[in-house]
Protein backbone atom coordinates (compact mmCIF):
# COMPACT_ATOMS: atom_id res chain seq x y z
CA UNK A 1 0.00 0.00 0.00
CA UNK A 2 1.06 3.44 -0.44
CA UNK A 3 -0.33 7.06 -0.09
CA UNK A 4 0.51 9.97 -3.03
CA UNK A 5 -0.47 12.80 -3.91
CA UNK A 6 -3.90 13.93 -6.14
CA UNK A 7 -3.11 13.08 -10.36
CA UNK A 8 -5.96 13.18 -12.54
CA UNK A 9 -5.08 9.43 -13.46
CA UNK A 10 -7.22 8.66 -9.81
CA UNK A 11 -10.10 10.29 -10.30
CA UNK A 12 -12.35 7.15 -11.26
CA UNK A 13 -11.12 5.53 -8.70
CA UNK A 14 -11.72 8.23 -6.33
CA UNK A 15 -15.18 8.21 -7.53
CA UNK A 16 -15.53 4.53 -7.48
CA UNK A 17 -14.13 4.52 -3.92
CA UNK A 18 -16.45 8.02 -2.37
CA UNK A 19 -19.85 7.87 -4.10
CA UNK A 20 -20.88 4.27 -2.72
CA UNK A 21 -19.69 4.59 0.53
CA UNK A 22 -21.49 7.77 0.76
CA UNK A 23 -24.48 6.43 -0.82
CA UNK A 24 -25.11 2.92 0.59
CA UNK A 25 -23.29 3.13 4.03
CA UNK A 26 -23.92 6.53 4.55
CA UNK A 27 -27.39 6.63 3.58
CA UNK A 28 -26.72 9.73 1.66
CA UNK A 29 -28.47 10.61 -2.23
CA UNK A 30 -25.35 12.05 -3.54
CA UNK A 31 -23.21 11.49 -7.10
CA UNK A 32 -19.98 12.73 -8.21
CA UNK A 33 -21.64 14.88 -10.29
CA UNK A 34 -23.13 16.52 -6.68
CA UNK A 35 -19.89 17.02 -5.71
CA UNK A 36 -17.87 19.76 -7.02
CA UNK A 37 -14.46 19.46 -4.74
CA UNK A 38 -14.12 15.81 -6.55
CA UNK A 39 -14.63 17.09 -9.98
CA UNK A 40 -11.83 19.65 -9.57
CA UNK A 41 -9.85 18.22 -6.79
CA UNK A 42 -7.05 20.37 -7.52
CA UNK A 43 -8.78 23.82 -7.74
CA UNK A 44 -10.95 22.97 -4.46
CA UNK A 45 -7.84 21.06 -2.65
CA UNK A 46 -4.74 21.55 -3.67
CA UNK A 47 -3.55 25.20 -3.03
CA UNK A 48 -2.58 26.98 -0.07
CA UNK A 49 -1.41 24.62 2.03
CA UNK A 50 -4.12 22.14 1.33
CA UNK A 51 -3.78 18.89 -0.65
CA UNK A 52 -5.87 15.25 -1.79
CA UNK A 53 -3.91 12.23 -1.36
CA UNK A 54 -4.93 8.75 -1.82
CA UNK A 55 -3.87 5.42 -0.72
CA UNK A 56 -3.36 2.49 -3.48
CA UNK A 57 -3.09 -1.29 -3.02
CA UNK A 58 -2.05 -2.93 -6.09
CA UNK A 59 -3.21 0.41 -8.13
CA UNK A 60 -6.61 0.65 -6.39
CA UNK A 61 -7.83 3.36 -5.26
CA UNK A 62 -8.74 2.32 -1.34
CA UNK A 63 -8.52 5.36 0.76
CA UNK A 64 -8.86 8.89 0.52
CA UNK A 65 -8.07 11.73 2.29
CA UNK A 66 -8.23 16.05 1.97
CA UNK A 67 -6.73 18.71 3.63
CA UNK A 68 -8.99 22.06 2.47
CA UNK A 69 -6.85 25.20 2.90
CA UNK A 70 -9.42 27.78 5.34
CA UNK A 71 -7.25 30.45 6.14
CA UNK A 72 -5.37 31.77 9.03
CA UNK A 73 -3.02 28.54 9.32
CA UNK A 74 -6.24 26.47 9.95
CA UNK A 75 -7.29 23.63 7.65
CA UNK A 76 -10.07 21.46 7.59
CA UNK A 77 -10.00 17.76 7.19
CA UNK A 78 -12.34 16.20 3.96
CA UNK A 79 -12.98 13.01 2.20
CA UNK A 80 -11.43 10.73 4.35
CA UNK A 81 -13.09 7.46 3.02
CA UNK A 82 -11.16 3.98 3.36
CA UNK A 83 -12.65 0.60 1.18
CA UNK A 84 -14.12 -1.81 3.28
CA UNK A 85 -12.22 -4.12 2.48
CA UNK A 86 -9.01 -2.07 4.01
CA UNK A 87 -10.72 -0.70 7.36
CA UNK A 88 -9.40 -1.69 10.83
CA UNK A 89 -5.77 -0.78 12.79
CA UNK A 90 -4.51 -4.15 11.54
CA UNK A 91 -4.62 -2.82 7.70
CA UNK A 92 -3.26 0.67 8.71
CA UNK A 93 -4.68 2.82 5.82
CA UNK A 94 -6.89 5.18 7.59
CA UNK A 95 -3.89 5.37 10.27
CA UNK A 96 -1.07 5.89 6.83
CA UNK A 97 -3.68 8.82 5.56
CA UNK A 98 -4.01 10.22 8.48
CA UNK A 99 -0.23 10.54 9.11
CA UNK A 100 0.50 11.40 5.78
CA UNK A 101 -2.18 14.87 6.32
CA UNK A 102 -0.67 15.71 9.96
CA UNK A 103 3.10 15.34 8.43
CA UNK A 104 1.87 17.77 5.49
CA UNK A 105 0.14 20.54 7.75
CA UNK A 106 3.30 20.27 10.25
CA UNK A 107 5.28 21.50 7.52
CA UNK A 108 3.08 23.77 5.82
CA UNK A 109 2.54 25.15 8.92
CA UNK A 110 -0.78 24.64 9.84
CA UNK A 111 -2.37 25.35 13.57
CA UNK A 112 -5.30 24.27 13.71
CA UNK A 113 -7.23 21.17 11.56
CA UNK A 114 -10.65 21.28 12.11
CA UNK A 115 -13.56 18.37 10.73
CA UNK A 116 -17.08 17.51 10.64
CA UNK A 117 -18.88 13.92 10.68
CA UNK A 118 -22.38 12.54 11.55
CA UNK A 119 -23.06 11.53 15.19
CA UNK A 120 -23.77 7.93 14.01
CA UNK A 121 -20.33 6.92 12.93
CA UNK A 122 -19.13 5.84 16.17
CA UNK A 123 -16.10 3.98 14.71
CA UNK A 124 -15.17 7.07 12.83
CA UNK A 125 -15.18 9.17 16.20
CA UNK A 126 -13.25 6.80 18.12
CA UNK A 127 -10.36 6.98 15.37
CA UNK A 128 -10.17 10.85 15.54
CA UNK A 129 -10.11 10.89 19.40
CA UNK A 130 -7.69 8.42 19.19
CA UNK A 131 -5.85 10.11 17.02
CA UNK A 132 -5.61 13.98 19.22
CA UNK A 133 -8.93 14.85 17.87
CA UNK A 134 -11.31 16.86 20.73
CA UNK A 135 -14.74 17.21 19.90
CA UNK A 136 -16.20 21.09 20.13
CA UNK A 137 -19.27 22.81 19.67
CA UNK A 138 -20.71 24.12 16.07
CA UNK A 139 -19.93 27.73 17.39
CA UNK A 140 -16.45 26.56 18.16
CA UNK A 141 -15.65 26.10 14.56
CA UNK A 142 -13.80 29.35 12.36
CA UNK A 143 -16.26 30.93 10.15
CA UNK A 144 -14.88 29.84 7.25
CA UNK A 145 -14.74 25.95 7.46
CA UNK A 146 -16.95 24.50 5.27
CA UNK A 147 -19.97 23.12 7.14
CA UNK A 148 -21.31 19.70 5.50
CA UNK A 149 -25.18 19.68 5.72
CA UNK A 150 -24.84 16.09 7.26
CA UNK A 151 -22.76 17.10 9.50
CA UNK A 152 -23.08 17.28 13.32
CA UNK A 153 -20.27 16.12 15.42
CA UNK A 154 -17.50 17.87 15.06
CA UNK A 155 -13.51 18.23 16.05
CA UNK A 156 -10.19 20.01 16.59
CA UNK A 157 -6.77 19.13 16.68
CA UNK A 158 -3.84 21.89 17.55
CA UNK A 159 -0.74 21.30 15.65
CA UNK A 160 2.14 22.07 18.27
CA UNK A 161 5.67 23.04 17.14
CA UNK A 162 7.17 23.89 20.49
CA UNK A 163 10.05 21.74 21.95
CA UNK A 164 8.78 18.71 24.65
CA UNK A 165 11.72 18.95 27.01
CA UNK A 166 11.16 15.97 28.25
CA UNK A 167 11.84 14.01 25.31
CA UNK A 168 15.39 15.83 24.31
Amino acid sequence: MEVLSYIPAFSQGIADLIVPIQRDEFGIDISYEDQPDLKDIPGFYQNGIGNFWVALDDGQVVGSIALKDIGNNQAALRKMFVAPSHRGSDKGVALELLQTLLGHARMAGVKEIFLGTTAEFLAAHRFYEKHGFDMIEPEDLPSAFPRMVVDTRFYRMSISYGIDIGKC
